[in-house]
C-alpha cells in the first residue's frame, strides 16, 4: 500500500487507520523508490512514511512492516521488500545492487502483480531475469492477486518454484474509494504465524505458510487451506447408525468469516447425499444424508469428499476435503 510519499494520496497513519477499522493484523507500508510524483511538494527521505505511521500502528496494536517497493520496467518489474532497516540504501542506478542490498538488510522480496497490464499487456511471462533472481536467493514470494487482477499463472509459478504467495490491495487512494469494505473484504494475505509478532510473521513467509484471500476465494497450499478449512468449522453428528432407507441431517457450523462452496466429487458408499452446498459464514448449514442399501448401518463411519470450489491450490486444481461421519 502507498501514501503521500510516493504515488498514493493519505497520509501514513490513514493507512494504520483503515487496517484498524478492517480487523487487520499487520500491514506494510510499500512506498516506491524510484517513483514519487509529489516530489515538489512532499521531500523526505524515503523512511519516513514509516516512521510517521509507526506510533500511531503501536497505540493501536497494528504490527506495521518496515518495506519499500523497487520500481523497475520489466524484467524484473515491480518488487516489494518486507522487514528492511533502511530503505534509503535501495535507491541504487542498478536494479541488482538495490534487490542484493535488500536482501543484505535481511528483507523477504515479492514480485508484485506479475501479470499487470501495463508492464506485460499481452501475456503473463516468467523472464530469464525472475529465475536469476531465484536462484540467487532474491525473489522469495509472489503476487497472485493485486488490486482487482487475478493472476492464475502466478499460483502455479508459486508452487512449481516454491514462491510464497500473496494476495495484496496495493491501495494508493482511501481503501474506502476501492473497496466495499462495510460488505466484503478486501484482498489481503493469511499468515499462518506461530506468534503475533513481526518476526512470527517474517519466519512464516520465509516458510511459505501463507494463503491469498480474495473475492472470497483462497489460494494456497493443500495442507494449509485444508487445515484452515477444519479449524473454521465443527459438525455435528446425527445420533445413531444411518440405515437403508432413513434420511438424517448432519449440521456444520462455519465459524469463519469465508463462505466454503462445497461440490460433492465421489457417491457415499451405501448412501445419498447433498451434492453442492454453500457453509456461509457465522451460519448453520444441514446435509441431508440418506441410506441407499443395506451396507451402511454397518459402517462404523461415513466419508465425504467434497471440493471446495473456492480454494485454489492450483489454476486449475481445488482442495478436496473429506467429510467424517460417525455412524454408531
Amino acid at each position: 500500500m502507498h501514501t503521500v510519499f510516493s504515488d498514493g494520496t493519505v497520509w501514513p497513519t490513514v493507512r494504520v487507520n483503515e487496517a484498524w477499522r478492517d480487523g487487520l493484523d499487520a500491514i506494510s507500508i510499500t512506498d516506491h523508490i524510484e517513483y514519487r510524483p509529489h516530489s515538489k511538494d512532499i521531500v523526505s527521505d524515503h523512511n519516513r512514511s514509516y516512521e510517521i505511521a509507526e506510533p500511531l500502528a503501536d497505540n493501536l496494536n497494528i504490527l506495521l512492516i518496515k518495506g519499500a517497493e523497487i520500481t523497475r520496467s520489466m524484467p524484473p518489474g515491480h518488487l516489494n521488500c518486507l522487514f528492511i532497516k533502511n530503505a534509503n540504501l535501495l535507491e541504487r542506478e542498478n536494479v541488482m545492487d538495490a534487490i542484493r542490498e535488500a536482501r543484505d538488510q535481511g528483507a523477504f522480496i515479492l514480485w508484485n502483480h506479475p501479470g499487470w497490464k501495463a508492464q506485460q499487456p499481452d501475456t503473463t511471462l516468467w523472464w530469464d531475469q525472475h529465475t536469476e533472481l531465484l536462484n540467487k536467493d532474491l525473489l522469495h514470494g509472489i503476487e497472485v492477486f493485486n488490486e482487482k487482477e487475478y493472476y492464475p499463472e502466478a499460483i502455479d509459478w508459486a508452487v512449481g518454484k516454491k514462491l510464497t504467495m500473496f494476495s495484496n490491495s496495493d491501495v494508493h487512494s482511501p481503501v474506502s474509494m476501492l473497496y466495499d469494505t462495510d460488505n466484503s473484504t478486501r484482498p489481503l494475505t493469511l499468515v499462518f504465524s506461530r506468534s503475533r509478532t513481526k518476526g512470527g510473521i517474517r519466519e512464516a513467509l520465509f516458510s511459505r505458510r501463507t494463503a491469498a484471500f480474495f473475492n472470497n476465494t483462497l489460494a494456497g497450499p493443500a495442507e494449509l487451506l485444508e487445515a484452515l478449512f477444519f479449524a473454521s468449522v465443527k459438525l455435528n453428528n446425527p445420533q445413531g447408525p444411518l440405515k437403508n432407507g432413513e434420511t438424517k441431517y448432519i449440521t456444520i457450523e462455519n465459524n469463519s468469516d469465508i463462505e466454503y462452496q462445497l461440490e460433492l466429487v465421489q457417491p457415499g458408499i451405501g448412501f445419498d447425499v447433498t451434492e453442492n452446498t454453500v457453509l456461509r459464514a457465522h451460519r448453520v448449514t444441514a446435509l441431508e444424508l440418506r441410506g441407499n442399501s443395506e451396507q451402511v448401518a454397518s459402517n462404523g463411519e461415513l466419508k465425504i469428499y467434497y471440493k471446495v470450489n473456492n480454494a485454489l491450490v492450483s489454476s486449475d486444481a481445488n482442495l478436496i476435503i473429506t467429510l467424517r461421519i460417525s455412524n454408531n
